[in-house]
């Protein structure tokens, strides 16, 4: 396999990841505010969030299996992509507040069919985008190029975060209201348009299928013991991975409720706020990125997890606008270099001839474990001297608070054990085999 990508690869990786990333963040961040907007109830949104985990979990598992098999990714992500944008705008129909709507003007229903929207979503985005988009990515590259193409994989969901943020400014959408029929039509029309273009712009499948066992069989490949014992230095990473995630998912799906309901951040404020935070978090993981492959991975890991850690801790005191932007900062400069790593070092230890097998216990441990576990744990959180006001309906609604981003730097700071457990088993393995970093797989 060449050590340099050609311009078709890089704009394919770029725009379907990039518009899977947008997607993604629409889902991840602003269906949360969306649903706490339709129902104004944190139980939406948790539920939304561990329901959805295993949806995608699911999804993953089965479609990462079966793409293997028929040796086929290109058809599952380009026409993924059209019906994934397609589900999208159909949230827009789910707003009790707007006089064309499918929900009889209840929030229970409103609430309820968000939820289950969701799932349908991110069957279709986790068909496209987890299972096959994911899994041609390490087709079509070798470890020579694998940590730069991470590198820039990986700051996409923070540049769609940003295109999210400024989009919802000029749509006005927000958990007070504003126009969120128009901000779902433009982003679902976006990833069916660009489904469409991946029609033409991906190149053709070239893997074999993988036949040698039966469908069914594969999708548990997994988890089978003897794959856990042939492949220990990755389930040790993804173990730490869970943990990570765990911790990031206990703020990440009530950081704009915080933001907008608490602190008060909100219109351009809040824009600039977020805007801030994901440029110059962006930026670093960028520029470290650039040097991951030479500087080893290894030696950055734990330095980001800590980082990472730290900047949630100071969130946890930050109250005024520029502690937040700091703390901000800080916090998720160092998630993302971390994914970067933890992101290289997964495809690197990935068993070359079952990529595709591999991408549903991934998304058992970054996806579904986390998002299960973490949401709720921020949800309990917030019960500790809670954050409440009364709604129209005259209900007690309850907010989150500062203590989310607290117990994100501890889940955090425990994730460093299978880290360091996972560095010192390699440090040791190197050292027999005379090597400085990670063995990696062959191509």
């Amino acid at each position: 396999m060449e050590n340099k990508l050609g311009w078709r690869k890089w704009l394919s990786f770029i725009m379907a990841g990039l518009v899977g990333q947008i997607a993604w963040a629409l889902e991840n961040m602003y269906l949360s505010a969306y649903a706490f907007y339709v129902a104004e109830n944190m139980t939406y949104i948790s539920l939304m969030v561990a329901l959805s985990a295993v949806t995608a979990t699911v999804t993953t598992l089965l479609m990462g299996a079966l793409s293997d098999r028929l040796g086929k990714r290109k058809p599952f992500i380009s026409y993924g992509y059209v019906i994934w944008g397609i589900t999208i705008v159909i949230f827009a129909f789910l707003d009790p507040h707007k006089e064309f709507n499918i929900v009889a003007n209840t929030a229970f229903i409103a609430g309820t069919m968000v939820v289950i929207m969701d799932c349908v979503m991110t069957f279709f985005g986790s068909t496209a985008n987890d299972a096959c988009f994911n899994a041609m990515v390490t087709d079509k590259t070798n470890t020579n190029v694998r940590g730069k193409v991470e590198s820039v994989l990986s700051v996409l969901p923070m540049v769609s975060m940003i295109l999210i943020v400024a989009l919802s400014g000029i749509f006005g959408a927000s958990v007070k209201g504003g126009s969120w029929d128009i901000f779902f039509y433009v982003i679902g029309g976006l990833t069916s348009v660009i489904g469409i273009a991946l029609i033409f712009l991906l190149e053709k499948d070239d893997k074999e299928p993988n036949k040698e066992e039966p469908y069914f069989k594969n999708i548990f490949y997994g988890f089978r013991p003897k794959v856990v014992k042939h492949n220990p230095l990755l389930y040790i990473l993804l173990l730490g991975f869970a943990v990570f995630s765990m911790g990031i998912q206990v703020f990440f799906p009530y950081l704009i409720v915080y933001l907008q309901t608490v602190l008060q951040i909100t219109d351009m404020n809040f824009i600039i706020c977020i805007g801030v935070d994901l440029v110059v978090a962006s930026i670093v993981t960028v520029i470290i990125g650039l040097f991951m492959d030479k500087w080893g991975k290894n030696k950055l890991l734990i330095p980001a997890v800590l980082v990472a850690a730290i900047g949630a801790f100071m969130f946890f005191f930050a109250r005024e606008m520029v502690m937040v932007i700091i703390a901000g900062t800080i916090m998720m400069s160092g998630y993302l270099v971390s994914t970067a790593i933890i992101g290289a070092k997964i495809r690197d230890l990935t068993p070359v001839k079952e990529v595709g097998l591999f991408q549903g216990i991934r998304m058992v441990f970054a996806v579904m474990i986390p998002m299960v576990t973490g949401p709720y744990i921020g949800q309990a959180l917030s019960y500790i001297n809670a954050s409440t006001y009364i709604n129209e309906y005259g209900e007690t609604v309850v907010t989150p608070n500062e203590y989310i981003f607290l117990g994100t730097s501890i889940i955090l700071l425990l994730s460093l054990i299978p880290f360091v457990i996972l560095l010192l088993k390699e440090r040791k393995a190197n050292d027999v085999n005379g090597i400085s970093e990670t063995p990696t797989r062959e191509e």
